[in-house]
């Protein structure tokens, strides 16, 4: 069914994520038929439509302006204009402001229609190895290590597989933060530069990933897919964990070793054992 765009409409475009024949013939016909394109970055949208030679001007919409242009906008759209949204890369609205848009064109009753296409969350997770029946997407995560470690200790018993974006200058402290929050055992896929030339899938440890990069420069966007915590391993509360680590110490094992035997039982990291053995009072005979 192929039909042109429909006064008063929004419609959120996706755009390749790196290789440009990843672009759907739909896509390319209403980028073509729309009245306006609202882009990321219109120099680098403006590079994807002289490939495919549409000639349709351009506004921006991003995160420094989405305040006072989105009225702009919506005010567009009242009047009848067919607008496509599209993003640097992917489809507009994962990680970038363009659900604000979308949420604000819903509320005023404006016609919203989705043209799929690529994804590096999904592209990631479909060649990843790794669970695919059940995952979350988180994003990415805040620049500020604490808030970032913080954030990390609440998905300690997340089951599904977990998706991340990250940049490189912050992918190692990144990879330290998830080892020390969800432990350097757990199975990680770093896809990088996806559907492009030097396109990379690495797998391994958390551990071994750091290792890696220790020696490497990480070069190019990340999509970090992670494991979740093994449904097999119990989750004991904070009490749980002490009263285990008392027991343990009386019977003259050392914390550390306390520790170390509590994590392999459990999914969570020995260090955040060992920290909570070091709070335990051992009552002396």
């Amino acid at each position: 069914m192929q039909t042109d765009p429909k006064p008063g409409t929004l419609y959120v475009v996706a755009t390749p994520i790196g290789n440009l024949e990843d672009i759907t013939f739909r896509a390319v016909r209403i980028l073509q038929t729309v009245d306006l394109i609202a882009a990321e970055d219109t120099r680098h949208t403006g590079k994807l439509l002289q490939h495919f030679q549409i000639k349709v001007p351009q506004v921006s919409y991003h995160e420094h302006n989405r305040t006072s242009r989105i009225p702009e906008l919506i005010e567009h759209l009242a009047n009848g204009k067919a607008i496509a949204l599209v993003s640097d890369a992917g489809m507009p609205g994962i990680s970038d402001p363009g659900y604000e848009l979308v949420k604000a064109c819903v509320e005023a009753g404006i016609s919203v229609v989705p043209i799929p296409g690529a994804s590096a969350a999904i592209t990631a997770l479909s060649a990843s190895g790794l669970p695919t029946d059940r995952f979350v997407f988180e994003g990415f995560l805040s620049a500020k290590s604490q808030q970032r470690r913080k954030y990390l200790e609440s998905l300690q018993t997340e089951s599904r597989t977990i998706i991340f974006y990250e940049s490189p200058h912050r992918l190692r402290e990144t990879l330290q933060d998830l080892g020390d929050t969800l432990g350097s055992d757990r199975q990680i896929v770093l896809a990088r530069e996806l559907t492009k030339f030097y396109e990379e899938f690495w797998r391994g440890t958390v551990a071994e990933a750091i290792a890696h990069y220790s020696q490497r420069e990480p070069q190019g966007e990340y999509t970090l897919v992670v494991a979740g915590t093994p449904a097999t391993q119990p989750q004991l509360t904070e009490a749980e964990l002490k009263a285990e680590l008392q027991q343990l110490i009386a019977q003259g094992i050392s914390r550390s070793q306390a520790s170390r035997q509590l994590a392999k039982f459990t999914s969570l990291p020995r260090r955040q054992i060992y920290q909570l053995a070091l709070s335990i009072v051992v009552n002396p005979e």
